[in-house]
């Protein structure tokens, strides 16, 4: 399993105590995932899905109204996790019993199985939509694609339900061990803005980019997936995830520091080979016996030991010299070997 699929499994297990919290969950489910079908007569002749045209809601809400025409609920998603989600929360909340039901639809690389919910009850219907202000007390139907009633995520806790619910019927996460990326895929921008929106008020930003016809809400920094999994109570999978970023995180130390070291033996020994060439050519063309008595020392010490650094050579003069002065007597013999090489070529 996938890691998103094991966050998911773990937000399934997880239902709030609270009633006001498993609505807020709901109606986040109904909001990515729900469907109004209305059927007159015992047959079905329209549907109308939150999020479509204006005829098509106008429809519904007519419908509704009328004796001949029942509305139904919907609920479907490729994920099961949602829909046994979904499957709780009804029979906790509402004490409906409900059946699931599974359809296959083929792709390129074999069959997608979808699950479904159907709300066939009137009375259940209006209650589930009333109860997550998707249907006013008269009857009139709300879309469901629209923004959520703020009274339904007034309270940190419904908030932290609403997320829950948004990320199980349209989020996915990235294997963290080799990149972070976490996105809610919205079918409209209102739906990206109120997510976005209540991330806020925990300090989790969250961007949006459009993708086709979606909205996607992504974090692509550590931290906030961090945050985000904490939000939704998913705290199984937030340790599983922090172990992959103190991995990640040393594993980046450790070839930084290596990197760094790489880079510091590779520049010392570029300058020690410099060093040697310009000694052996000043004792080729000039004589070493014929440098004053500091540089002769630190010349001959240096073609004695060509790989040792600085500090080190220091301590083979006598007296001993610290690094800066080490390197100023190097730095005294290159000089004096380019004024020999300009001459030459002059000559």
């Amino acid at each position: 399993m996938s890691f998103s699929g094991t966050v998911k499994e773990e937000l399934l297990r997880h239902v709030p105590a609270a009633r006001h919290c498993q609505i807020a969950e709901l109606a986040a489910i109904l909001h990515f995932c729900g469907h109004y079908r209305l059927e007159p007569m015992g047959k079905l002749t329209a549907a109308g899905r939150g999020g479509g045209s204006g005829r098509e809601k106008e429809v519904v809400q007519n419908a509704e109204k009328s004796a001949q025409n029942t509305l139904k609920l919907f609920i479907q998603a490729e994920n099961e996790a949602v829909i046994r989600k979904c499957f709780t929360l009804l029979k906790k909340t509402f004490n409906i019993n409900t059946n699931v039901n599974e359809s296959f639809s083929k792709k390129i690389a074999g069959k997608s199985v979808s699950c479904s919910i159907l709300l066939e009850d009137p009375e259940e219907v209006r209650q589930v939509l009333q109860t997550t202000k998707f249907m006013d007390g008269e009857g009139g139907l709300a879309d469901l694609r629209g923004p959520v009633s703020a009274l339904l995520i007034k309270n940190s806790c419904c908030q932290r339900a609403f997320l829950r619910g948004a990320f199980l019927a349209a989020g996915s996460m990235s294997d963290p061990e080799k990149s972070y990326h976490l996105e809610i895929v919205c079918t409209n921008s209102a739906q990206a803005e109120q997510i976005c929106s209540i991330l806020l008020l925990f300090q989790v930003e969250a961007r949006i980019v459009q993708r086709k016809k979606y909205q996607i809400v992504y974090m692509k920094d550590g931290t906030g997936i961090s945050d985000f999994l904490n939000i939704v109570e998913a705290h199984v999978s937030l340790m599983t995830f922090e172990n992959y970023r103190i991995v990640k995180e040393m594993r980046n130390s450790v070839n930084r520091r290596v990197n760094c070291e790489t880079a510091n033996i590779s520049k010392t020994v570029s300058a020690s080979t410099r060093q040697v060439d310009d000694i052996l050519f000043l004792k080729q063309k000039y004589g070493l016996a014929n440098l004053p008595e500091n540089l002769r020392e630190m010349a001959e010490v240096r073609l004695e030991n060509p790989d040792a650094p600085l500090r080190e050579l220091g301590e083979y003069l006598n007296p001993p010299v610290g690094k800066s002065g080490v390197n100023h007597r190097l730095r005294k013999l290159s000089e004096l070997a380019d004024r020999l090489r300009e001459v030459s070529k002059e000559q």
